[in-house]
C-alpha cells in the first residue's frame, strides 16, 4: 500500500489537491480504491468530500453538474508535466466528485427517494454496496470501516451491513456480486448468497438496459461460465433470461456428453478463454438456445422386427427415425431446425434486454448459420461462398470462432481436421484470385488509348501481359504495359494466340500453388 500515491494519476491529484487547499476534505473512494490495493489499474476514479455541490462547481473551470445526487464531473485537461495543463486542443480526463451523502429508503428498489449531504465520511462509506468498495484513501491512509481489507484478503464478495437492506435499496446489487465475483475470482459470503437467493425476484424492478449493462460485464469477465451457474443458482436467470433454463436437464446423447445448458456453458467459456468479442461470446451463449424447444425422441418401441433400419425406412414405411439392435430401441434425439428457433430466441433476448440493433442482427445471423457445413469431403468451394455471402466477409471468421467453441463444449479438440478443412477453404474462397483485373491497363484502356479492337487477340494480349507481370511485378504500369502491348499487336494470331495460352497456364500453375499454400498451413488436404 506504500505505493498507492504512485499510481495516482497527476490529473486526479489535481483535483484532491485543489479540493484540499480550497479547505476541504477530498478521498479517492470506491472501485479505485479496491483496484490500487488488488495492484490492478482503475478504470475510473471517484471523490468523495465534504465541499457541496456548489463550491466543487467554483473550484474547477469545466464541470458538469445536472443530476439530484450531488455528482459533479470535472473535467481536467490531460497534464504532460507537473500540473502543466495548458494546450490548443486539450484531452480531458473526468473525475466523478461527489458530496459525503446519506440516501433515504428507495422505494423503487432502483434509486434513493431523497438525498441529503453529509459532513462525514463515515455516513458516506455506509450507503455503499459491499465492503471492498466501501474503503477510501487520503494521505497514504485508508479508511475501513467495514472489513473491506479483511475480505480482499480473504476473496469475499459481503454487503456492507444487512444484504437484505442492500439489496431492496438497489436490486441491481445482486447481479453486481455476480459480476465482481466472476471479475475478481472471489466468493460471495455466505449471508449475502443468501440474501440473493431470498430476493431474486426484486430484479424484476431493474430497467433492462441495467440489466443489460451488468450481463455484459460477467459475460465480457475471465469466468462467465461460472458467472451463469451463479445467475441460476440464486434464482436470478430465471427473472432476466428464463430460456436459457430451459436447456438444464436436456440431454443431448449422441456427439454430446453434456446437457444443453451445460454445453452452451462450456462453450461461452472456452470463447472467454480465447478473449474473444462480447458478439462471439453471445452467440457460444445462444447458439443451441433452440434446441429444448426442437428436441424430439428419435425411436420407436421395440417389435418383433430387429435390425437397424434408416430414416424414413421403405421396409417400414415409418417417417421416424428408428434404431433397433437386437430388438432393444436405442434412446435418440434429433433437433431439427434448431438453428432457426435459437436464432428467433436470441433475437427476442436481445430486444427485450435493449441491445443495439446492429448487435442482434449479428448475433441473429450467427446463430441462424451455426449449422453450417457437415461433411468436409463434399464441401465445394461455391457452398463456401454462399455461406460467406449470408453472414458477411466481416462476419465469417467470428463464424467459425462460434463453431470452435460449439466442439469444444462437446468436449472435442478445438480445430481438428474438419475445422481446418473449412479454415483453408474460407480463406482460398476469400483471396483475391490471379487475374488479368491485377494487370494497370485494361480492355476499355487497350480500345481507347491504343486502338486495339475487341476480340481474341485482346485477350490472348492481355493473358501474355498477366504473364510478364507475374514474373516481374514492377513491370505491372501503365507505360511499360503499353509499350508491351505496341509490340504484341504486331505479332500474327498464331504467334499471339500461343502466347496467351502460356500466360493462362502460367496463371492456373500459381492459383495452384497458392492453394496448396493454403491447405498446407492448415495441415490438410486439398
Amino acid at each position: 500500500m506504500e505505493n498507492i500515491a504512485s499510481k495516482i494519476p497527476k490529473e486526479v491529484s489535481h483535483v484532491t489537491d485543489t479540493l484540499e487547499k480550497a479547505g476541504f476534505e477530498a478521498y479517492l473512494v470506491g472501485g479505485c480504491v479496491r483496484d490500487l490495493i488488488m495492484d490492478k489499474e482503475p478504470k475510473d476514479w471517484d471523490v468523495t468530500t465534504n465541499a457541496k455541490p456548489e463550491q466543487i462547481v467554483g473550484l474547477f473551470d469545466k464541470n458538469v453538474y445536472e443530476n439530484t445526487f450531488g455528482t459533479v464531473g470535472v473535467y481536467v485537461s490531460r497534464i504532460t508535466s507537473d500540473l502543466d495543463v495548458s494546450r490548443e486542443t486539450p484531452e480531458y480526463m473526468v473525475i466523478e466528485v461527489t458530496p459525503f451523502r446519506i440516501e433515504a429508503k428507495y422505494s423503487d428498489f432502483r434509486h434513493p427517494d431523497k438525498v441529503k449531504f453529509s459532513d462525514k465520511l463515515e455516513d458516506d462509506l455506509k450507503r455503499r454496496d459491499f465492503s471492498i468498495n466501501a474503503m477510501a484513501y487520503r494521505n497514504n491512509i485508508i479508511t475501513d470501516i467495514f472489513s473491506g481489507l479483511t475480505d480482499i484478503k480473504d476473496r469475499t464478495i459481503r454487503t456492507v451491513g444487512n444484504p437484505d437492506d442492500r439489496f431492496s435499496e438497489d436490486a441491481i446489487r445482486m447481479l453486481r456480486a455476480v459480476r465482481f465475483a466472476v471479475q475478481l475470482n472471489f466468493s460471495l459470503a455466505q449471508e449475502t448468497a443468501d440474501s440473493i437467493l431470498k430476493n431474486a425476484d426484486l430484479v424484476k424492478k431493474i430497467s433492462e438496459e441495467r440489466i443489460r449493462d451488468e450481463l455484459i460485464k460477467i459475460i465480457m469477465s475471465g469466468n462467465p461460465g461460472t458467472g451463469f451457474v451463479m445467475l441460476e443458482k440464486f434464482g436470478l436467470l430465471k427473472n432476466i433470461i428464463p430460456e436459457l433454463g430451459e436447456g438444464i436437464g436436456c440431454e443431448q446423447l449422441g456427439e454430446h456428453i453434456y446437457d444443453v445448458w451445460n454445453h452452451l456453458l462450456h462453450a461461452l467459456q472456452h470463447a472467454a478463454d480465447k478473449n474473444w468479442p462480447m458478439e462471439v461470446r453471445l452467440v457460444a451463449l445462444f447458439h443451441d438456445i433452440g434446441k429444448p424447444k426442437s428436441r424430439r425422441i428419435a425411436m420407436l418401441a421395440p417389435t418383433k422386427n430387429s435390425g437397424a433400419f434408416a430414416l424414413g425406412d421403405k421396409r417400414t414405411g415409418d417417417p421416424r427415425r428408428i434404431e433397433f439392435l437386437s430388438g432393444q430401441a436405442k434412446k435418440k434425439y434429433t433437433f431439427y431446425g434448431h438453428e432457426i428457433i435459437g436464432a428467433r430466441m436470441a433475437k427476442k433476448i436481445m430486444e427485450r434486454l435493449k441491445f443495439s440493433k446492429k448487435e442482434i442482427d449479428l448475433v441473429e445471423n450467427l446463430v441462424r448459420n451455426h449449422m453450417f457445413f457437415s461433411d468436409t469431403e463434399l464441401i465445394t468451394l461455391s457452398a463456401v461462398r454462399r455461406i460467406i455471402a449470408k453472414v458477411g466477409v466481416e462476419n465469417i471468421w467470428h463464424l467459425m470462432s462460434v463453431r470452435e467453441c460449439d466442439r469444444v463444449g462437446m468436449k472435442k479438440k478445438e480445430a481438428p481436421y474438419r475445422l481446418r478443412k473449412y479454415f483453408a477453404m474460407i480463406e482460398e474462397a476469400l483471396r483475391d484470385p490471379i487475374s488479368v483485373k491485377q494487370l494497370k491497363i485494361n480492355g476499355e484502356f487497350m480500345m481507347r488509348e491504343l486502338s486495339i479492337a475487341p476480340g481474341p487477340r485482346m485477350g490472348w494480349i492481355l493473358n501474355a501481359l498477366l504473364e510478364e507481370v507475374l514474373d516481374a511485378p514492377e513491370k505491372n504500369t501503365v507505360e511499360h504495359l503499353s509499350e508491351l502491348v505496341k509490340s504484341l499487336n504486331m505479332l500474327s494470331d498464331a504467334e499471339l494466340r500461343a502466347l496467351g495460352e502460356r500466360g493462362k497456364e502460367k496463371k492456373e500453375e500459381l492459383e495452384e500453388e497458392e492453394v496448396e499454400k493454403l491447405h498446407t498451413k492448415h495441415g490438410v488436404r486439398k
